[in-house]
Order: C-alpha cells, then structure tokens, then sequence
C-alpha cells in the first residue's frame, strides 16, 4: 500500500524488543562513548547539507510523526494548527521544513510558506514514486500543493530494497533530470532497511540520505553502532545527511536530552528532524538543543 512502508509491523516489533533489552547502563556506555560535545549548539544554527550548497537550521521541525496515508500527529493539528507551528518555528529561527506526500501537510506547509520568507526556507519532502510516470507527476503535483516554483530536496521515501539503485534507475533518473532544470536542488532517499541504507551509502547518485538514528535501536534499521558506520561512511563521500527518529518515534519521550546529545554526539549529521506537536512542545525542543553541551 502506498503510504506504508513494508516490514514496518516486523520493525516496530524489533524496535520494542530492543528497547526492551536496552538497559540503563548500556544507554549509558553509548552515550559515554561519544565524544564530548566540546562547543555549544543552537537548534537555529546554520548548517551545510553535504555538498548541496544548500545552508538551513540544524533542526528541521518534522510534520510527519506516526505519517501514513496522508496523515500524521501534526496534520491532526488542522491547517491554521499545523501552520502556525511551522511559523513560530521560522521565527524562532528554525528554517528547514520537513514534509511527505504520505504525511499529509504539503497543504499545511503551503500555508506556512505564504507567511515567511521562501527563500530562507529548505523544504525537504519525499515521495513514494517507484516509476518514472508516477516521479514526474508527482514532482508537479506536490509543486502546486506546496506552492512553490521549486522543491529544496526531494527524496525517495522509504526505500528497502537492497537493489534499489539498479531496480528505480527510471525514477531516479528523472530527479537527476529536475535537478538540471532547476525543480528541485536536491536529491536522495530515506531509508527503511540496512540493505537499502548501504546501497544508498555507496551510490553517488545520493546527495541527502535521511537516516533512522537513536541510542536504543527504536524504529532503525539496525543496531546503533551498525548504523553509525553507514553514516560514517555516507559523510566520507559527502553525502548530507539528515537525522530522524532521533526521539524514537516517542520511546525515548523521557530521556529526551539522552537522545538529542547522542545525536549531536555522532559529528556526523548535518541536521536532524523531529516532529514537534505544540508550540511548548517545539520552544523546549529548541531549549533542550542549547542545553545539551
């Protein structure tokens, strides 16, 4: 079904067992195996995307907690809910909007976007294309639903296959295409299995790779360290890479500073997303990413 990753059941299980095994002590060997974070950071801080050439915050105010088909805990928010979260957020410095066709707030963030500066703001959505028609269409499409002459980063959304990169060369094909017309500026995937994140790894085609990334394995695509080594190896080719599921799709909703400094920890993410609900939810979000050196 579009909208639904596949083995998502089979993930999530997985996800709950290992947090269930995950013992204090062994969060806090992981955390206590990061470096230290040897400088301050601002949830607001300009960062580079790889080698894009596309500059935006270090937090990107994700719209697609629990997202699938075309709905998500933000969009719950109704149109003027989820906007106005999007706007505070920009006006507090926050410039990297992260949206989904599967989510359903192009229309929220299309909202938002009437009332900033487009041109200080990274939109990043993804789709669910796995032919060249349907990429095409959907470029146009999610274009009017967001009403912008341009997508910032479009990836291919939750990709599994371990041969992706030969099966939906087409598809892929076509975004190469809309770079060079200036569509989008960006292009790459998110991940939804250890075999698609490899392969996404080693292909340069993958300019952004979003990737499923905490201390307690919820909701990833492998063990902690296993993932971490991909990263490494995506920021030695100059892959962008975006963080997600940094809270564990709320597992980790009380050890929230744990997980964002684990993050910040890594060196290797250019940014990370993570879906606020309110605005107090977002504004201590924002405080907890100062707070965390």
């Amino acid at each position: 079904m579009r909208g639904f990753c596949r083995r998502e059941f089979l993930q999530r299980a997985a996800s709950l067992a290992a947090a269930a095994w995950l013992t204090p002590k062994s969060l806090a060997e992981r955390l206590a195996s990061l470096p230290k974070l040897d400088r301050p950071f601002s949830a607001a801080e300009t960062v580079s995307i790889g080698r894009t050439g596309i500059r935006t915050s270090l937090l990107a105010m994700g719209t697609g907690t629990v997202g699938s088909g075309h709905h998500s805990n933000q969009t719950a928010l109704g149109l003027q809910g989820l906007s106005h979260l999007l706007q505070n957020g920009y006006d507090n410095g926050l410039r990297f909007f992260d949206t989904a066709d599967s989510y359903g707030s192009h229309p929220h963030v299309a909202d938002a976007l009437k009332h900033v500066d487009r041109s200080k703001v990274t939109v990043m959505t993804k789709s669910w294309a796995r032919t060249a028609t349907e990429m095409r269409a959907d470029l146009d499409r999610f274009r009017r639903e967001l009403g912008a002459d341009y997508i910032d980063i479009l990836l291919m959304h939750c990709l599994t296959e371990g041969d992706w990169t030969s099966r939906f060369q087409p598809v892929m094909d076509v975004l190469s295409e809309a770079k060079q017309k200036g569509i989008i500026r960006a292009h790459g995937c998110s991940c939804h299995s250890i075999e698609a994140l490899r392969a996404a790894a080693k292909s340069p085609w993958v300019e952004v790779d979003l990737v499923r990334i905490n201390p307690i394995s919820s909701h990833m695509d492998a063990d902690p360290e296993t993932v971490a080594s991909v990263i490494r190896e995506m920021r030695s080719a100059g892959k962008g890479i975006v963080g997600m599921k940094i809270l564990g799709q709320g597992d980790m909703r009380s050890k929230q500073n744990d997980a964002i400094r684990y993050a910040l920890g890594l060196g290797t993410l250019d940014a990370f997303t993570i879906g606020a609900e309110s605005i107090d939810e977002q504004m201590d979000l924002i405080k907890r990413v100062s707070a965390a050196a």
